[in-house]
C-alpha cells in the first residue's frame, strides 16, 4: 500500500473543523479487518500526506518510483489517494507504467476512515482483495492500473469524478466497468485490459511530464482577446479544448485564424468533448470539420483527464509536435477506443 494522502486517512481538527491529513499509523488503526485478510501487507507513505488538490508531476514520480523499486517484490499495489484529482493520477500513471503486467489499484474514500460511516474501510479491503485476484492460471487478474470506488472498479484513464458528495464518486461513461462489486466481485474479462507485449516483457517507466499546457473551455461569448491572449501564453506547447457536443466551437473567422496560427508555431491543440458522455466526430458537422481543417486534432473518446495527462506526457516524450499528434490519436494503454 502506498499512502499519498487524501480523505480516507484525515481526521477533524477540532479547533478549525477542517479535515487535515493524518499519518499511516491513523489509518491503519482504523481497519482491523485487515489483519483478517490472508495477505503479506506492506506500506510506505509520502513524508507529508497530501490533500490531492496539492498534487504534481513531481508526486506521480514519486508513486511512479515506488512501484518501479519495488515491482517484483509483490503481486499488486494499492495506492491510498485524495478524490479531487484521482482520475489525474490514474491516466499520468497508465502511461507511465508500460508493460504493466500487475495491478496498479487507486482507492481512496468521501470519508475519513475514523467516520462512523464511513466508505474508506470498504473501499481499501476491496482494493486489496481486487490487487491479490488471480485468475485460473494464477496470473494477475487485473493487469492495469484501475481506480476502486464503492460498488466499481474502472480502468483509470478512462475515470472521471462526477460528485462530491455520492459514495459513487467516479463515472466511466465511455467504457464499461472493469468489475462491479457486491456481495462478490463480478469481473468483466472482455473489458479487461489484456497483454500487448509478451509476458516476459519487462516494466518500463517513462518519467516526464511538460506542465506547459492549459485547458481552454469553450463558451457562448468568449472574447477573441481573451482567446488570443490564452493561445499566445507564454511557453505553452499543448492545449487541451473542451468543445461543445460532438467537437464543435465558434465558426467566426477570428476564431479559427487564431487557432491556425498557434498550429502553425507548433502548439498541439487537442479537441475534446464538454459532454460527460460521447466523443469527437470532427466530420460531422461543419463547426467540427473548420476546426480539423486549422490543424486541431481529435481526442476522440478521450476523458479530459487522460487528454491531460497524455498530451504533458507525450510533450516530455518529443519535441517534434507531428509525434505528438500522432501519438495523441493513437491507442496506447486503453485510454481511448480504436478508430
Amino acid at each position: 500500500m502506498i499512502y499519498t494522502g487524501g480523505t480516507i486517512g484525515m481526521k477533524e481538527n477540532p479547533s478549525t473543523h477542517a479535515l487535515e491529513p493524518l499519518d499511516f499509523s491513523h489509518l491503519l488503526d482504523n481497519v482491523p479487518k485487515l489483519k483478517m485478510l490472508d495477505y503479506k501487507i506492506d506500506s510506505l507513505q509520502f513524508s507529508e500526506p497530501l490533500d490531492s488538490s496539492a498534487m504534481t508531476p513531481c508526486h506521480w514520480k514519486e508513486i511512479a518510483e515506488a512501484i518501479e523499486k519495488h515491482y517484483e517484490d509483490y503481486d499488486g499495489f494499492v495506492i491510498l489517494h485524495g478524490t479531487d484529482t484521482m482520475a489525474y493520477t490514474a491516466s499520468a500513471l497508465s502511461f507511465m507504467l508500460k508493460n504493466l503486467r500487475k495491478p496498479v489499484i487507486i482507492t481512496g474514500s468521501q470519508l475519513p476512515i475514523g467516520e462512523v460511516r464511513t466508505d474508506g474501510e470498504e473501499n481499501l479491503i476491496t482494493a486489496l482483495q481486487v490487487a491479490a485476484e488471480c485468475d485460473s492460471e494464477g496470473k494477475p487478474m487485473v493487469k492495469e492500473v484501475a481506480i476502486l470506488f464503492e460498488n466499481s472498479l474502472l480502468r483509470g484513464n478512462r475515470s472521471t469524478k462526477h460528485s462530491a458528495d455520492k459514495f459513487n464518486a467516479f463515472q466511466s461513461n465511455n467504457y464499461p466497468r472493469l468489475a462491479k462489486i457486491g456481495l462478490g466481485i463480478t469481473y468483466n474479462h472482455d473489458a479487461l485490459l489484456h497483454e500487448k507485449c509478451g509476458c516476459d516483457a519487462k516494466l518500463e517507466v517513462e518519467y516526464g511530464f511538460d506542465s506547459n499546457v492549459m485547458v481552454i473551455d469553450l463558451f457562448p461569448g468568449l472574447h477573441e482577446n481573451l482567446f488570443r491572449y490564452m493561445l499566445n501564453a507564454p511557453g505553452i506547447r499543448g492545449i487541451v479544448m473542451k468543445t461543445f457536443g460532438a467537437g464543435n466551437g465558434p465558426s467566426a473567422d477570428w476564431f479559427l485564424k487564431e487557432l491556425k496560427e498557434a498550429v502553425d508555431r507548433g502548439v498541439v491543440i487537442v479537441n475534446v468533448t464538454q459532454c460527460g458522455n460521447g466523443c469527437v466526430l470532427p466530420y460531422r458537422y461543419e463547426t467540427g470539420r473548420k476546426l480539423r481543417e486549422a490543424g486541431v486534432i481529435s481526442g476522440h473518446d478521450l476523458t479530459a483527464e487522460a487528454a491531460i495527462t497524455k498530451l504533458m506526457h507525450l510533450l516530455a516524450q518529443s519535441d517534434d509536435p507531428a509525434e505528438v499528434k500522432r501519438r495523441m490519436e493513437e491507442n496506447i494503454c486503453g485510454e481511448m477506443t480504436d478508430l
